[in-house]
C-alpha cells in the first residue's frame, strides 16, 4: 500500500503536466476551428502534397522494378511514415515551429512567468491541421502498403508495429524541439536552424542505401530520421539486414528525447530576453 502511494505521489506532478498540455492545445485548436475555411484548405493542402508525392515515386517503379532491392510498397511505407510522424508534430506540437519568433519578440518571458514547464508551453502553443491531413493519407498509404506486401500479421507484429510508429513520431518531435533550441544561439525572427533539420528528413523517404555514406551516417547517427522510416520499415517487412536495427527505434526515441530537454534547458540558461 505504502508503494502505491509513493508511486501515485511520483506520478501526479506528471499527469498534471499531461492535463495542462491537453487543455493549452484544447484552446488553440478551438481557435483555429473558428475558421473553417482556413481548416479545410489546411487539410486539401495536405493531403494534395502527399497524393503528388505518391504519384512521383509510382512515375519512378514504372521504369524500375525496386531500388536497391527493396519494393515500390516497402518505399510507399518509408514515405507514408515520414508524413504519419511529421503530421503528428504539426497537429500535437507545433509550437516548436514558434519559439524563434517568441525569443525574438521577447514574448518567451510570458512564458517564463507561469508555474508551468516551458517545454510544455513551447510544445502546446499552436495547432498545425495540416497535419491532420497528413495523418490520415499517411495512415492510409500505410494500410495499402500493408495490403499489398506478403506480410504475415501476428498479434506481437501488431504490438511492435504500433510501439515503432509511437517512437518514430516520438523521434520526430524530439528533433523538432532540439532544433528549435538553437532559437536561443541564433537570435533571428526566424531561425533556419529548424527548417534545414526538417529538410533533411527529406532524405528518409527513401532507402538510405542509395546514399552515400556520409548521408547515411547524418541520417543514421547525428539526426537519425532513418529510425522514423527506413528501419521500422525494414522490420515490418522482415528486411533481414536491417530489421534488428529497427527494433532499436524505441531507445532512440528515448535517447533523442533526453538531447532535445537537455539542449533547450540549456538554452533557456541563456536567455536574456530583448530589454522591453
Amino acid at each position: 500500500m505504502a508503494v502505491r502511494v509513493a508511486v501515485a505521489a511520483r506520478l501526479r506532478p506528471a499527469r498534471r503536466l499531461v492535463y495542462i498540455y491537453f487543455r493549452c492545445l484544447g484552446q488553440q485548436m478551438k481557435a483555429i476551428l473558428a475558421y473553417e475555411a482556413d481548416f479545410a484548405i489546411l487539410m486539401f493542402s495536405a493531403v494534395l502534397v502527399q497524393i503528388v508525392g505518391f504519384a512521383f515515386i509510382w512515375a519512378i517503379f514504372q521504369r524500375i522494378p525496386s531500388v536497391n532491392g527493396w519494393t515500390f510498397w516497402q518505399v510507399v511505407m518509408m514515405y507514408a511514415l515520414i508524413y504519419v510522424t511529421e503530421g503528428v508534430g504539426s497537429l500535437f506540437f507545433e509550437g516548436t515551429w514558434r519559439v524563434s519568433q517568441l525569443v525574438y519578440d521577447g514574448q518567451f518571458d510570458q512564458m517564463l512567468l507561469r508555474p508551468i514547464s516551458p517545454i510544455v508551453q513551447v510544445l502546446a502553443g499552436a495547432v498545425g491541421f495540416n497535419g491532420l491531413g497528413n495523418i490520415v493519407t499517411g495512415m492510409v498509404l500505410i494500410g495499402i502498403s500493408m495490403a499489398n506486401s506478403p506480410i504475415e500479421w501476428t498479434p506481437g507484429r501488431l504490438v511492435m508495429f504500433a510501439i515503432l510508429l509511437v517512437s518514430a513520431s516520438t523521434i520526430r518531435v524530439a528533433i523538432n524541439l532540439g532544433s528549435a533550441a538553437s532559437a536561443f544561439w541564433i537570435r533571428t525572427p526566424w531561425s533556419l536552424v529548424p527548417t534545414f533539420v526538417h529538410q533533411l528528413g527529406d532524405f528518409a523517404k527513401y532507402p538510405i542505401t542509395i546514399y552515400s555514406l556520409g548521408v547515411q551516417a547524418l541520417i543514421v547517427v547525428a539526426v537519425p530520421f532513418a529510425f522514423i522510416s527506413f528501419f521500422p520499415t525494414a522490420y515490418v517487412f522482415g528486411m533481414e539486414a536491417w530489421s534488428l536495427a529497427g527494433l532499436l527505434t524505441p531507445l532512440v526515441a528515448l535517447y533523442c528525447l533526453f538531447i532535445a530537454v537537455v539542449l533547450f534547458r540549456i538554452g533557456l540558461r541563456r536567455y536574456e530576453s530583448t530589454g522591453h
